[in-house]
C-alpha cells in the first residue's frame, strides 16, 4: 500500500509539473512578437477582443513569399502603362516607304510628303530625301541631302514652299549634335546654308510663328540634358532678315521629341520627354547607353501676350512625336509615340492611340487605335485620310517593347470628336 501511495504522488508531481510546463509555453508563445504586435495594437486601441473563441492562423514564411508573389503578378498597372479604351478602325495598307526610318522627319507640303533622313539601324542613318505623293499614292523623287547635314532628331517647319532644318544628331549611334541649319527649296529642290543656331541640340521644338523662326526646348550637348533655350529669326522666302538668333521667353520645361504646332496665332508644344540615351564614355563609336528618362503629358501653349501658358494634359505621357501630328478641321491629331517605361520590366512603352486635342473645346479625346504600336511616326493627311509611316513598331499585341524599324505605310478615314 505505502509504495503504490508513493507512486501515486510521484504521478499527480508529474502531471502538475507538466501542466506547469504547458502553462509557461503558452505564456511565452502568446506573448511572442508574432502575436502581441496583433494583440498590442487591439488593446492599445481600447478595443475588445471576441468573447468567443479565435481561430490564429500561422503562416509559413514560404506562403508569404508565394502570396506575395502573386499579388505583384495580379496588381492592375497605371493606365499609362496600357492601351487606352479607343474605337477600331479600319486601316488600309499602302505601298511600303523605300527605307525603313527611325527618327526621321517628314513635312508635307500639298499632296506630297517630304520624308527625311533617319536610323535604318543603330549603325547606319540615312542621307537622303524619298517623297511620297498622295494623289497617286506612290513613291518617288528621291534626293541627297547635304553632306554635312544631320541625319535624325531633327527640328524643322515649311512654310508652304521652302523648308528650314535645325540642327540635330550627326551619325549613328549616339553620335554628338552639330549646330548647322539648312533650307530646302522644294520648287527646286536645291538646299542653302542658313544661320546656325547658337549651340547644337537634339530634337528641338521648331515652328514659324509670325513671320520668325522659332527653336526651343530639345537636348544639350551630352545628349541627355534638358534644355529651356527659346530663340528666334526673322525670315522670309527661305531666308533670314537677322544676322543672328535672338533669346525668347524660356520653355516651361525642356527636352526633345515634342510636338510643336501653330494654330490661330497660338503657338502649342506638346509632351515631349527629359533624358535620352547618352554615348558610352570612352567608346569609339558612340555606342548608345540607356538613361533614366522621364515621359510627360504637358501641354504648354504662347500666344501674343508672350507668356507660356499651361493647357489640359493629353490622356498619357507621350514623347517622340516631333512628326506625329497633324491639324485637321481645328483639332490636332497625335498619332502613337512612347509613354512611360513599363515599371517592372523597365521597359519602354510604345503608344497604340490616336488623340485629338479639339482647339474649340480644349479637350483630349482618344479617336482610334493603331495597327499596331508605334513610335516616331511620320504622318500626313489628305482627302479625308489619316497616313503614316515608318518609326519603331512593338514586339506584338501582348508585349509593347519596341521591336523592328518599319517602312511601312499605313491609313485610314479619320473620324474626329466634334
Amino acid at each position: 500500500m505505502a509504495k503504490k501511495h508513493k507512486y501515486g504522488k510521484v504521478v499527480l508531481v508529474s502531471c502538475i509539473a507538466l501542466l506547469a510546463t504547458g502553462m509557461i509555453a503558452d505564456f511565452l508563445w502568446a506573448t511572442s512578437h508574432r502575436f502581441s504586435s496583433s494583440a498590442i495594437s487591439y488593446w492599445s486601441a481600447g478595443i475588445s477582443l471576441p468573447s468567443s473563441s479565435v481561430t490564429t492562423v500561422i503562416v509559413s514564411d514560404k506562403e508569404k513569399d508565394t502570396k506575395k508573389k502573386k499579388s505583384v503578378k495580379e496588381r492592375k498597372l497605371s493606365l499609362t502603362f496600357q492601351d487606352l479604351p479607343a474605337p477600331e478602325l479600319k486601316w488600309e495598307k499602302m505601298a511600303n516607304s523605300p527605307v525603313p526610318r527611325l527618327d526621321g522627319a517628314a513635312i508635307q507640303i500639298r499632296d506630297l510628303l517630304y520624308v527625311f533622313a533617319g536610323y535604318g539601324t543603330i549603325d547606319l542613318v540615312h542621307s537622303h530625301v524619298d517623297i511620297y505623293n498622295f494623289t497617286d499614292n506612290s513613291w518617288g523623287g528621291r534626293f541627297d541631302m547635304p553632306k554635312d547635314m544631320a541625319h535624325s532628331h531633327l527640328g524643322m517647319v515649311t512654310d508652304g514652299r521652302f523648308i528650314y532644318i535645325v540642327t540635330g544628331q550627326f551619325g549613328p549611334q549616339c553620335r554628338g549634335p552639330t549646330a548647322k541649319t539648312f533650307v530646302l527649296d522644294t520648287d527646286t529642290n536645291t538646299w542653302n546654308e542658313f544661320v546656325p543656331l547658337p549651340v547644337p541640340r537634339y530634337a528641338p521644338a521648331t515652328q514659324l510663328w509670325r513671320g520668325r523662326l522659332h527653336v526651343m526646348g530639345g537636348s544639350k550637348e551630352n545628349r541627355f540634358t534638358p534644355g529651356l533655350e527659346h530663340w528666334s529669326i526673322a525670315v522670309k522666302d527661305g531666308k533670314p532678315l537677322e544676322n543672328e538668333w535672338r533669346s525668347e521667353i524660356p520653355i516651361p520645361r525642356g527636352g526633345p521629341h515634342r510636338a510643336c504646332v501653330v494654330v490661330d496665332d497660338r503657338l502649342f508644344v506638346i509632351g515631349g520627354q527629359e533624358g535620352d540615351f547618352m554615348a558610352k564614355p570612352g567608346s569609339p563609336i558612340f555606342k548608345c547607353s540607356r538613361r533614366m528618362e522621364v515621359v510627360f503629358s504637358d501641354v504648354y501653349m504662347l500666344d501674343e501676350t508672350m507668356k507660356w501658358k499651361v493647357m489640359p494634359s493629353m490622356p498619357k505621357p507621350d514623347s517622340h512625336i516631333e512628326f506625329a501630328w497633324k491639324v485637321v478641321n481645328h483639332s490636332i491629331v497625335v498619332v502613337g509615340g512612347t509613354t512611360e517605361k513599363h515599371p517592372e520590366t523597365k521597359k519602354m512603352v510604345l503608344v497604340g492611340e490616336i488623340f485629338q486635342f479639339n482647339l474649340n473645346t480644349m479637350k483630349w479625346y482618344v479617336i482610334g487605335k493603331l495597327p499596331y504600336r508605334v513610335k516616331t511616326t511620320l504622318v500626313g493627311y489628305w482627302d479625308g485620310q489619316l497616313y503614316f509611316t515608318s518609326g519603331q513598331r512593338d514586339k506584338g499585341p501582348d508585349d509593347p517593347a519596341p521591336r523592328k524599324v518599319i517602312a511601312e505605310m499605313w491609313r485610314t478615314k479619320l473620324i474626329l470628336k466634334p
